[in-house]
């Protein structure tokens, strides 16, 4: 899988996307619906990403996993935990945790799909995607985390944030702070598959 790290800023210590998700998009038309279509070239990274979220092919989670181990995770200290960004959108199989599970294997590291909890937005509110700028997403995302005590034992490990495609980073921001109120975790390290 060819790849172009990039890093990526936010509140976590350290933090890389593997590559630009869509190289170029050139509008087509409108389909039978009346819906815009577009003839998208992504970037390796983005492709087998959209496969995996839009196509649900299962099997683009292990080839993603291993460039994620093989491109960035030696950038990082050791990881203890690997937390996947809560979903925004509810599916039957989420393909983050997917992504996370299979990083887990190969790494030998858990996953903590609940260990932070997402409040449901206030009745009304102007849906996440449809907000702009950051301060806006930023403040739509204000106390909606909490953390959930998943951790057992004594000590503090250090955290891989996981997600799949990094825009603005408001929402992985917000849940890297939380994370990091949570005195088990030590350092936060935030991977993004693709960026916007």
């Amino acid at each position: 899988m060819q790849v172009q790290i990039k890093q990526i800023t936010g509140s976590w210590d350290l933090g890389y996307a593997l590559h630009k998700h869509s190289l170029h998009s050139t509008f087509t038309g409108h389909n039978e619906f009346g819906h815009p279509t577009y003839d998208t070239t992504r970037s390796e990274p983005g492709e087998a990403l959209y496969q995996l979220k839009y196509r649900n092919d299962w099997s683009q989670a292990g080839p993603i996993a291993a460039q994620i181990k093989t491109s960035i995770l030696p950038l990082f200290e050791t990881i203890g935990l690997i937390v996947p960004m809560p979903a925004s959108t509810l599916r039957a199989r989420q393909p983050v945790d997917e992504i996370a599970n299979e990083l887990a294997k190969v790494i030998d590291a858990s996953v903590f799909n609940n260990i932070v909890v997402k409040a449901p937005a206030p009745e009304g509110s102007t849906p996440l995607k449809n907000l702009n700028t950051k301060a806006e997403k930023d403040a739509a995302l204000a106390g909606r985390f909490s953390i959930n005590d998943q951790i057992s034992g004594d000590g503090s490990w250090n955290a891989l944030l996981l997600d799949d495609l990094y825009d603005t980073g408001a929402t992985m921001d917000a849940v890297c702070k939380t994370l990091k109120t949570y005195p088990k975790i030590a350092r936060v390290y935030a991977v993004a598959v693709t960026w916007k």
